[in-house]
């Protein structure tokens, strides 16, 4: 019975490996991401989120059947929970993000871009206040830097969630992020848009994600 079942279960892998296909993606973000499919990591941002200043793209081959979930989780940068970027110096601040995302297949098709196709969830979000980046001493939970956080959902990134309640991804220009470094030279599709929460400075990590079909 054992020696059955393991030729079952190597059969049932086998077979999935053969729907597989093969896929190539350029991600940029301002500052961090990590992506997932159906829930298992297939990259991560090589400038780590603890880095100031880390504008870079990352490109990266995966392999996934379709209909797939694409798990994506972005993040700005911040010193601490006030959500503030250089604390203590005349350039104190907020920091505002944004990611852009594009997936083709083998053949060089574009097969996914981020828009507001996406379904986004903010689970940090700091400072509640825009007085808090002119604090002479910002303490996170005090005052106008007061900050909302929450955990992960359980399952976000899985095809079985329901994210019928998560908002749009919210999209922006070019202009409006302002990226830097890395996003010139991807050849970016043309209708990959820029995506973040709601809110450019105080959404400081988003969740967002959608199913390719």
């Amino acid at each position: 019975m054992r020696v059955m079942t393991t030729a079952l279960a190597l059969v049932l892998v086998t077979n999935r490996d053969l729907w597989a296909e093969s896929y190539e993606a350029d991600v940029w973000a301002d500052n961090w991401f990590e992506m997932r499919v159906n829930g298992e990591r297939v990259a991560e941002d090589s400038v780590p989120i603890t880095t100031e200043r880390s504008f870079n793209a990352e490109s990266f081959s995966f392999e996934a059947e379709r209909p797939f979930v694409i798990g994506l989780v972005a993040k700005d940068f911040k010193e601490n929970d006030t959500g503030l970027e250089y604390i203590g110096t005349r350039r104190q601040q907020m920091g505002d993000g944004g990611v852009i995302l594009q997936i083709r297949n083998a053949v060089g098709e574009t097969v996914l871009v981020s828009s507001d196709r996406w379904q986004c969830q903010v689970i940090h979000t700091a400072p509640l206040e825009n007085s808090c980046e002119y604090e002479s001493d910002p303490v996170a939970g005090k005052g106008p830097c007061g900050f909302e956080a929450a955990d992960e959902p359980g399952g976000w990134d899985m095809p079985s969630f329901d994210a019928s309640e998560w908002a749009q991804a919210s999209v922006y220009t070019a202009e409006e992020v302002d990226p830097k470094f890395g996003y010139d030279e991807v050849k970016w599709h043309g209708d990959a848009r820029l995506i973040w929460g709601p809110d450019l400075e105080r959404d400081n990590t988003v969740l967002c994600r959608v199913t390719v079909e």
